[in-house]
């Protein structure tokens, strides 16, 4: 394949437009939030993201190279076809479900970040467990998508990969770290606009190609491979299904949702956003399942592809760049290109910001400098995006199976952190042991399930499990949506048991070594009338101060708001007047 000059001053000239987009947007909102604030203006915006931008950077946090590469993929290989196409769907509910019973209730209570209701409700230990999986998500994500973006580059313009990955997480990785969520959420409205008109341009230069077959013939009738609708056997429908609610209720608890969710001016504003992404998501896919329909409707030996196909070169992968390159203009394939570049930055962005502004809140300011300053909260995230992003990059460059460690650590947010959002939201009465409980045995039933993409053999041989080509047991069972119900009801049972053996004095007080019972049921019930009577207390001191923020724990999840009505509180007016 020939260098193409053409195409890498493309690339150039389309790299350069972003990270200026990253560096004017960082640069108009340089002084935004007030003194003291400047580390929550990064992480949330100053939570006045508008609607529109809003709806914009929350598209394109989903819309990334693997949601684009992958949903053409899955409708070009055989067998699969679009039946198996489930990102769009399943990542479209999940917005839905996010903006109809998770948005309100997390902007409401003033988060900052998605682990704060665990820290404030578990303690620290808790959250510092939590962020494990997370950051294994986050990064592991990026990593992968960086992968793909070097291997999609390099079968268009047929640069070394590694190149294109180095500059491509620079980009990234250089505009996050001046501007935060401003910087992601600018670039995030240019991005997906590339994306959906450099994909959209690139459908009828590629479906007029005399190679190409009519797509509504190809649909339903076997021409050169199986028909693209594809189909599910009843071998594989818990196997369906398993992976649908995965990627459906898998899909609400990542800090990039909710980093976008906390970041609107109101409660209502998070949840409309949450809808239109879930909108746009589905509209984002159209272009990619019509480029996997014509890969698969396409005569590859009357192509400069030649033979044999991209299937039997185990290339399937790899369809959507091979349709720009093969079946379009040259023009019209480096445009594309630049839509899959779009794709991939506007995701991996928002991976690195999350990765790090969880990292900066909840174990660094939370867990061990609970007095650190603003402006040492800003530095540490500053460090941690290039850290992060360094760390992605290795990855991509480096690990052989980056996409096994995604899928088991996107499964381990799915199984772990959505059962401990429900009940840390939803459940009232859980506390850090059922947290834990629910949390090893939710890790212990998803790993001894294996992992075929790390050639991880299974400990626990659920019904219907078979080898495939490298004799690892791949399971049929559902094992997944039961290791998270498991983590959810054992959440719920060893915390109410807990509490009873407690509060019944079955166990003394002492053994609350976590302070999640005994402790937080005294907090919790500490009458002020009791306070009041006390001969040893003096009335002013109850008087209304100014409270001094992150001093400690609980003080970091105060709604700010509140303080400006403590002088018209009821208790202490009459409280005052009794004096």
């Amino acid at each position: 394949m020939a260098f193409h000059v053409e195409g890498l001053v493309a690339i150039i000239v389309f790299y350069l437009a972003i990270l200026a987009v990253g560096i004017w947007a960082a640069w108009k909102t340089k002084n935004t939030g007030s003194e003291g604030d400047r580390s929550e203006a990064i992480i949330v915006g100053g939570r006045d993201i508008g609607l529109l931008v809003g709806a914009f950077t929350m598209t394109a946090t989903w819309v990334g190279g693997g949601y684009i590469n992958g949903t053409a993929e899955a409708v070009y290989v055989p067998g699969y076809g679009l039946a198996w196409a489930q990102a769009p769907i399943g990542y479209s509910l999940s917005l839905a479900l996010g903006g109809l019973f998770f948005a309100k209730p997390m902007r409401s209570k003033g988060y900052v970040t998605m682990l704060d209701p665990f820290q404030q409700l578990y303690g620290k230990r808790m959250g510092g467990l939590l962020f494990i999986p997370a950051l294994m998500g986050e990064m592991f994500w990026a990593a992968a998508i960086f992968s793909a973006l070097g291997a999609t580059i390099s079968v268009i313009i047929d640069i070394n990969v590694n190149i294109s990955v180095i500059i491509s997480a620079l980009i990234a990785t250089m505009y996050t770290l001046v501007g935060g969520l401003y910087s992601v959420a600018y670039t995030d409205v240019v991005q997906l606009f590339c994306i959906f008109l450099g994909l959209w341009v690139s459908v009828p230069f590629a479906m007029s190609h005399p190679a190409v077959t009519d797509i509504g013939l190809t649909a339903v009738h076997q021409v050169y491979q199986a028909p693209w609708l594809g189909s599910i056997n009843s071998l594989d429908i818990y196997t369906w299904l398993d992976n649908f609610l995965l990627l459906t209720l898998g899909g609400i608890p990542w800090q990039a949702y909710f980093q976008r969710v906390l970041s609107s001016s109101s409660a209502t504003y998070a949840q409309v956003l949450s809808f239109l992404a879930s909108f746009a998501c589905l509209v984002m896919a159209l272009p990619a399942i019509l480029i996997g329909a014509i890969g698969a409707s396409t005569a590859w030996n009357q192509t400069e592809y030649g033979v044999p196909d991209p299937m039997t070169k185990k290339e399937a992968d790899m369809i959507l760049p091979i349709v720009l390159q093969y079946l379009c203009p040259v023009y019209i394939s480096f445009f594309g290109l630049g839509a899959v570049s779009a794709a991939v930055m506007s995701s991996a962005d928002s991976s690195i910001l999350s990765a790090s502004s969880m990292f900066a809140r909840n174990i660094y300011q939370l867990s061990f400098r609970q007095n650190a300053s603003d402006r040492e909260i800003v530095w540490v995230m500053r460090i941690t995006v290039f850290l992060f992003g360094a760390s992605a990059t290795a990855m991509a460059l480096l690990a052989s199976s980056v996409y096994g460690l995604w899928y088991l650590s996107s499964d381990l947010v799915y199984i772990i952190i959505f059962p401990q959002l429900l009940c840390v939201l939803f459940i009232k009465g859980t506390n850090t042991y059922g947290a834990i409980a629910g949390y090893l045995f939710g890790l212990v039933l998803r790993i001894t399930g294996g992992e075929p993409y790390l050639y991880l053999q299974p400990l626990i041989y659920y019904p219907g499990c078979y080898p495939d080509e490298n004799n690892i047991y791949v399971q049929r069972f559902p094992f997944k949506t039961l290791a998270m119900l498991t983590s959810f009801f054992t959440n719920i049972i060893v915390s109410y048991l807990a509490k009873y053996l407690f509060e019944s004095g079955t166990l003394p007080p002492k053994l609350d070594f976590l302070d999640a019972v005994v402790a937080r049921y005294s907090r919790e019930h500490m009458d002020k009338a009791t306070l009041v009577k006390s001969d040893n207390i003096v009335l002013n001191e109850l008087a209304p101060v100014n409270p001094r923020h992150s001093l400690t724990l609980s003080s970091t999840f105060t709604n700010k708001e509140a303080f400006n009505y403590v002088d018209s509180s009821p208790e202490l007016s009459n409280t005052e007047d009794d004096n």
